[in-house]
């Protein structure tokens, strides 16, 4: 074989090699994922690798936030909102492959540190005895602004009577990830937080928490859809989300579907 015919079938092999590889770093699709997926989809996406050979990159953040920078051009592959509704919005404006679907539901947990002036019930009668008594300095939500689980924060609240009272307690953050840090960390008595993230062994092991009636809120009906230029990576893990080794890990997370 002459050197030339063979530099021809080296680079011809390299391109199909290149053509095959399932992970190549200029295609690692982009996951914008609402910040109570954080263990639930990092798990996810370390099984979804191992089975598949794909690897994507993980975003975690507020939704509001994500459909914000989806709408300004954001490089985003796939969107995993909190609340469906910002999904829908981006779909009526054709930023979007279609409407995507609905892939959980959430619930949000009330939650105290250890040591914590707050006595965690799911009734809210320990925060409503410590607001009486002055025993609470600061409490966390995520902000209602952008992030849906402050939303169903406030709308709990409300429900029990408790927001107005709470207004100068209240530390927000940027998203229920960050509030639940607050709530856990000895930068609050307690706050509000995702049921998913409260069921993380690295989240439950530094408090108590109770679950807040489903219909004390809106549901937190939370759904994912593909961008416009979503590649097949970013197509191969939208798909594996409706495995059943997904939606078993879901499952550990709290993370039910509106029908069951």
């Amino acid at each position: 074989m002459t050197a030339r015919l063979l530099s021809a079938v080296t680079t011809c092999l390299l391109s199909l090699w290149a053509m095959s590889a399932p992970v190549r770093a200029a295609d690692i699709p982009i996951i914008a994922a609402a910040s109570d997926l954080q263990f639930a989809v990092t798990e996810i996406a370390a099984t979804f690798e191992a089975q598949t050979g794909y690897a994507v990159r993980l975003n975690f953040g507020s939704t509001g936030n994500f459909a914000r920078q989806i709408r300004e051009g954001a490089p985003f592959d796939v969107f995993m909102a909190a609340d469906e509704s910002y999904v829908l919005d981006l779909a009526q404006d054709r930023l979007t492959r279609d409407d995507g679907f609905v892939y959980a539901e959430g619930r949000i947990v009330l939650i105290a540190p250890h040591g914590s002036a707050l006595s965690v019930d799911d009734g809210m009668n320990g925060l409503a005895d410590a607001l009486a008594q002055r025993r609470i300095t600061r409490f966390a939500i995520a902000n209602p602004d952008h992030a849906p689980y402050g939303v169903r924060a406030m709308e709990a609240l409300k429900h029990r009577q408790l927001w107005e009272p709470l207004q100068p307690m209240l530390v927000l953050g940027e998203n229920v990830s960050q509030a639940a840090q607050f709530a856990t960390t000895g930068n609050a008595e307690g706050g509000i937080i995702a049921y998913s993230l409260a069921l993380a062994p690295q989240v439950s092991a530094l408090g108590t928490y109770a679950l807040i009636p489903a219909d004390w809120h809106a549901p937190l009906r939370q759904r994912m859809v593909l961008l416009k230029d979503a590649g097949p990576e970013a197509e191969a893990f939208y798909t594996f989300m409706n495995s059943p080794q997904a939606r078993t890990i879901m499952e550990t997370y709290g993370f039910k579907r509106p029908e069951e």
